[in-house]
């Protein structure tokens, strides 16, 4: 009848030195991650380079003033009468992720059933857009 092991040190050992081997295994695979993302950089950024450097400059062109289209206006009717709407919160936001709840609150909105109005701009369009499928927007009276 053979004899039984007791577990010794040769089995520890050969823990050590493969988790030694791994450890150096995986920092080889880093540092080659790393020169390939420089790399991949590098040549992208001469790339660029030749691409701007082989297009031709297009000639400016002047245009008369009275040629131009009036923008200001635009700015100048929204600043006029800054439009207002009516927000509700017709979903609840249990369950759904952080910057759904945060853009919520940031909104006026505190819970289910919940309705505020706002002024329209554009950070106010982003959030509304953002949380739509949480809300119902109607145009104040």
């Amino acid at each position: 009848m053979p004899a039984k092991s007791t577990g010794g040190s040769k089995s520890k050992t050969t823990k050590k030195t493969a988790t030694k081997k791994t450890a150096k295994t995986a920092t080889k695979a880093t540092a080659k991650k790393a020169t390939t993302k420089t790399a991949t950089k590098t040549a992208t950024k001469t790339a660029k380079k030749k691409a701007t450097a082989t297009k031709t400059a297009k000639p400016a062109v002047a245009t008369p003033a009275a040629a131009k289209p009036a923008v200001a206006t635009k700015a100048a009717s929204a600043k006029a009468a800054p439009t207002k709407v009516h927000v509700k919160q017709i979903r609840s936001s249990i369950g759904r992720r952080r910057d759904f709840r945060r853009t919520l609150r940031a909104l006026g909105l505190k819970h289910h059933q919940d309705e505020t109005v706002v002024t329209r701009n554009a950070a106010i369009d982003g959030m509304l857009t953002k949380v739509s499928h949480l809300i119902r927007v109607t145009p104040e009276e």
